[in-house]
């Protein structure tokens, strides 16, 4: 019956109607009174006390006042007419302003009476202004703590406004109060000192106090990432238990490789990673491993001599790279390791000829390539392995969740073991839900001898010195990136910002060779040009962030990033990583207008003050949000309502441990205590993607 009250639809509430419920339905999901109860307010304004206008200064918030009226006026015509209404109480004098609405206010206000307004007063020539405050009779409000609710242009045009969702949501609160249905067992909500999900709804709705508000949002977010953990943790067992990967035992080839050929000593966290790599593959069980480390840590290394274990158990590996370039750079470096063991390695990508195709994939299917490398050209059908026993992933936000899929939809018996590689260091709140089925490593320590590279920021008064000082480094025989930002919404003119730039940089550098890099080339010129660039041959490669995962050129020693403050944190930190890779001192250089906003002058202050990439992941999710970060808005598990990833880490580790906890014990949810749980749980799931498959 309780389900039955809550899928009623909104429109036979009443003072709803079709029209309203229309605008519900199309503008914010609300179609049903389950669906209202769920729309949650997204501040509260205290109007638990009434203030004084004598009070009223330059940092004056919003705020409840009793006035009476004592005059009115209107001036101006059609469009410009503005209505002026003018209000006292017992210590001063104020204006209230309409210059929109003025048919909704002008005869309800009447001269003489008590009204309680609510607004931001301003302060103009010393008098005191409310422009387009709430204004309610003495007598028809109740003061208190008051939810706002997020809205949109059409549902204000529709008359569907704060004032609307209150009253409604009143209504729904005493209909549905009997019927919200508890979701968390008992012995959770005991244990963790949680009010009931009901007392929760209403409480966020209708608070009572700032205590009530604390507590329903702790319940809420308690649930939101319980489910969410519960969810994840499923999918782990799933795997663990569902895939079944070659097991790998012998270490020779490793063994010979680190004590005869290993060009550089390992760090102790780079041999902590290839420990946990090693005791996945010997575990019987699929690996699926996220390997993070900054830009530079030395994460292809670790690749690698994972590569040896398969190898020498006659396995296959594919190793995937987001660009062409990138693949090539993947290749060179691997095979200049790999000739030293006699170990096979082939590059396959999209430009490779059919007639070199045709060979290598014929010698693939007979086992004789122990190393593919290449881009998304490995998942086409045609490419057949003997026995692929690794997938390394290079990079994997670049590729889209079903092309991964399909590298391992292929096998039957076994499943190939996944390593997954980013350079975009990912804070703990996500590596904890985004990638929480996932076994994470890190490599948080940077090899011995790397320069720091020094960040600092300019804006265009400075610009005569930036050029000079390229124009000091390519005389000292070093190379520059120049990078321009391209935005959706605004190619044209980035596009056009950046053949401006290079064609400012030829007039100013007329003997120089200087490329040009971007988005609108065809794949074979990008190429020519990072070529070019990787050779030597140009000193100067103007870009946008194609170079962002780019191909190492260790003569680079200097990025400059054009309009830097329309860049994330994040992006900043993985350009900055195109510089750095060789002997010579590098340097960033941010480029940005000369008036910032607050966001921004604390983009560009992290990036100038911190070379660690986590604390700077760290920042940029509590400046941006996840929805911006790591694709996560595409990764149907974080839509997440009121949990804040930035600053809920406690909560996290919290709901995850108690998540834990009961799969522990009750994998399947069959527990008579937790069959609640387990039909919120399937009630919850959005999407059956098995989303640990796929990295």
């Amino acid at each position: 019956m309780s389900r039955e009250v809550l899928k009623q639809k909104i429109e036979f509430i009443k003072g709803v109607g079709p029209q309203k419920a229309s605008l519900l339905n199309s503008e914010v999901g609300v179609y049903n009174l389950n669906d209202m109860l769920h729309y949650f307010p997204f501040r509260y304004e205290d109007r638990s006390t009434i203030k004084k206008l004598s009070d009223v200064n330059e940092n004056s918030v919003e705020g409840v006042y009793l006035v009476t009226v004592t005059a009115k006026s209107t001036s101006g015509k059609f469009k410009f007419k503005s209505l002026k209404i003018k209000v006292k109480d017992p210590t001063g004098y104020a204006e209230l302003v309409w210059m929109k609405g003025i048919e909704w206010v002008e005869d309800k206000i009447i001269i003489g009476k008590k009204y309680l307004i609510f607004g931001k007063p301003k302060i103009y020539r010393n008098k005191i202004s409310f422009f387009h405050p709430e204004t309610n009779e003495q007598n028809k409000v109740s003061l208190g703590i008051k939810p706002v609710y997020p809205t949109t242009e059409k549902l204000k045009r529709g008359f569907v406004n704060n004032r609307f969702f209150n009253k409604i949501i009143d209504l729904i609160l005493v209909k549905t109060k009997s019927h919200i249905e508890e979701t968390l067992s008992e012995k959770i909500i005991k244990k963790e000192k949680l009010i009931s999900r009901s007392e929760a709804i209403q409480n966020i709705h209708l608070p009572k106090n700032e205590e009530m508000i604390r507590q329903s949002k702790k319940r809420l977010k308690f649930e939101e990432l319980f489910f969410l953990q519960l969810q994840i943790l499923q999918l782990k067992n799933k795997r663990l238990s569902a895939f079944p990967g070659y097991v790998f035992k012998k270490s020779k080839l490793l063994n010979t490789f680190y004590k005869k050929h290993l060009p550089f000593n390992l760090t102790e966290a780079q041999k902590k990673v290839i420990k946990e790599c090693y005791e996945d593959m010997c575990s019987g069980k699929q690996m699926n491993r996220l390997v993070q480390g900054d830009v530079g840590s030395g994460k292809t290394i670790v690749a690698f001599m994972c590569m040896l274990f398969a190898i020498e158990d006659r396995s296959q590996i594919a190793f995937m790279a987001p660009t062409e370039v990138l693949a090539g750079q993947h290749f060179k470096s691997i095979k200049k390791q790999a000739e030293k063991l006699n170990v096979s390695v082939a590059v396959l990508t999209g430009s490779t000829k059919k007639k070199d195709r045709d060979v290598l994939l014929e010698k693939l299917m007979k086992g004789e390539i122990n190393i593919l490398i290449g881009t998304h050209a490995l998942i086409e059908k045609r490419v057949q392995f003997k026995k692929l026993g690794l997938v390394i992933i290079d990079e994997q936000h670049k590729f889209g969740v079903a092309q991964r899929a399909k590298l391992w939809s292929k096998k039957e018996k076994y499943y190939p073991h996944i390593l997954v590689m980013t350079a975009t260091p990912i804070p703990r709140t996500l590596a904890l839900t985004l990638y929480g089925d996932l076994d994470v490593s890190v490599i948080d320590e940077l090899p011995s001898g790397r320069k720091k590279i020094i960040t600092s920021h300019r804006n265009d008064n400075s610009r005569l010195k930036v050029f000079g000082f390229i124009n000091k480094t390519i005389n000292e025989g070093g190379q520059v990136y120049v990078v321009y930002p391209l935005i959706e919404g605004s190619e044209k003119k980035d596009h056009k910002d950046l053949m401006d730039g290079f064609e400012s940089l030829k007039r100013y550098f007329p003997n120089t060779q200087i490329g040009v890099l971007h988005g609108r080339m065809k794949p074979e010129n990008k190429d020519y040009e990072m070529k070019r660039f990787a050779e030597g041959k140009s000193k100067i490669l103007v870009s946008t962030t194609v170079i962002e995962v780019g191909v190492d050129v260790p003569n680079a020693s200097v990025i400059i990033i054009e309009n830097a403050e329309r860049f994330g944190l994040s992006q900043l930190h993985q350009l900055r990583g195109r510089v750095g890779r060789g002997e010579k001192q590098s340097y960033c250089i941010l480029m940005t207008k000369y008036n910032l906003s607050q966001e921004s002058k604390e983009r560009v202050k992290a990036m100038v003050s911190s070379s660690d990439g986590f604390e700077i992941a760290n920042i940029d999710l509590r400046l941006r949000g996840p929805g911006n970060m790591m694709g996560t808005k595409q990764s149907g598990l974080l839509e997440l309502r009121f949990v804040n990833l930035a600053e809920d880490y406690d909560l996290i580790k919290k709901t995850r441990s108690v998540a834990l906890s009961i799969i522990e014990n009750d994998p399947k949810l069959i527990h008579l205590e937790n069959k609640n749980i387990s039909y919120h749980l399937n009630k919850s799931i959005k999407s059956n993607i098995n989303w640990s498959r796929i990295s």
